[in-house]
């Protein structure tokens, strides 16, 4: 099949950027949700990172007849029996885990500052990034893969990259966190970086 245009469903700038760069050696132009012209809102009900990719990647290539990819990524941490998971990039408004964290400068600190919160004193603080990408043609023809890249929580937000968890997530081997990485170092061993390429060993397999 050819494939000349993919869309990423996303309008996280930093999450489109590092999609662009994994996806660089296939000359496929990847447009964002921002690129197209009418808005439609896909509510993530599942209850599993593949779930809601499927619904997000299927929803959107049917409406725009384009071929689509759609993540979903989240953290989980071991103490927290696997929270925030699903319900990452809204941790900070759930009340039923932790009671709400007030929204100051933006929900991915507020995010930061409730785990660290209910991480406080805490001793095992093993956690991981799980990364669900999720490829979907109009035609009904689909792929998936994942990622996962594995470390712990620090005490408290160490750098100014990358964008969500990163600044308090250490991976394994490492002495720094993801926010203190470069984009070249974090694609190398992340969830994302992971899932996305063996996405694009996939597809070299099915398109021209």
């Amino acid at each position: 099949m050819n494939i000349d245009k993919i869309l990423v469903a996303t309008t996280n700038k930093g999450k489109l950027k590092e999609f662009k760069r994994l996806f660089s050696e296939l000359g496929i132009e990847i447009l964002s949700l921002d690129d197209m012209p009418e808005k439609i809102t896909v509510e993530e009900t599942g209850e599993t990172f593949l779930e809601n990719a499927i619904q997000k990647a299927r929803t959107y290539a049917l409406h725009y007849k384009l071929p689509t990819i759609a993540e979903d990524a989240g953290l989980e941490i071991d103490a927290l029996v696997g929270y925030p998971g699903v319900y990452s990039a809204r941790f900070y408004e759930l009340e039923e885990f932790g009671g709400k964290e007030l929204v100051e400068e933006s929900k991915d600190k507020a995010n930061i500052k409730k785990v660290l919160r209910l991480m406080e004193g805490v001793e095992n603080r093993k956690a991981r990034f799980v990364s669900v990408v999720v490829f979907y043609m109009p035609r009904d023809f689909g792929l998936w893969t994942e990622g996962y890249c594995y470390g712990e929580i620090t005490e408290k937000p160490v750098g100014e990259g990358g964008f969500g968890y990163d600044p308090i997530f250490k991976p394994e081997g490492y002495g720094k966190t993801m926010a203190q990485m470069t984009p070249e170092e974090k694609n190398a061993i992340s969830h994302r970086g992971e899932a996305v390429r063996k996405l694009i060993n996939l597809l070299k397999k099915v398109i021209s």
